[in-house]
């Protein structure tokens, strides 16, 4: 049994996740009860390269999150268990597809370094909710294609940044682009 494009139509309507209180990490509304942690007000002033991120819980077994960042798109899946402590661990697992990326060893630990400080704020951007959207529903058809079984999420993270984006278009077309772009920037 193949999912369905409607199966993750719900997870649109959501809260947001990290930063150092000056970039957010934004959940769903799917995600926030599972969390456990009280969303506070967006804040929009970035302190990290790479931004806000947005974050949904998957339709998977075992359960996976899915982060999407808001300037970048890139998306990022992790494991949501235990998602008492998913905001602690975004940071590495941002870490590891950055690292599989390429980008340099410096500028991935600045990022860390500036996301050590994470907070859940509610979802501001339907349009980087509509692409988190797409990115589970390429993620569904990717794993139905490998017979069900899970994939490596640092692998399938890596394999969809490579993915068009229409947002992209007058850019960079991919998110994978975009971050190379983004931490190509002078500081």
């Amino acid at each position: 049994v193949r999912p369905s494009r409607g199966s993750c139509v719900g997870a649109a309507l959501a809260p947001a996740l990290y930063g150092s209180r000056g970039d957010d990490q934004h959940a769903t509304r799917k995600l926030l009860p599972r969390v456990k942690q009280p969303p506070v007000d967006a804040n929009t002033e970035a302190t990290t390269t790479l931004g806000n991120w947005y974050a949904n819980k998957m339709p998977w077994r075992p359960e996976v999150a899915i982060l999407v960042n808001e300037t970048t798109l890139l998306p990022v899946y992790i494991a949501l268990a235990p998602a008492a402590t998913l905001i602690e661990r975004i940071p590495a697992q941002v870490t590891a597809v950055l690292t599989e990326l390429g980008l340099p060893a410096d500028a991935i630990e600045r990022e860390a370094a500036a996301m050590s400080e994470p907070s859940w704020a509610k979802t501001a951007n339907r349009s980087v909710v509509g692409v988190m959207n797409e990115f589970v529903f390429l993620a569904d058809h990717h794993r139905w294609g490998r017979g069900g079984v899970a994939p490596d999420l640092i692998e399938l993270s890596v394999q969809m940044s490579e993915t068009p984006c229409s947002p992209l278009y007058s850019t960079y077309i991919s998110p994978c682009d975009a971050v190379r772009a983004a931490f190509d920037r002078p500081e």
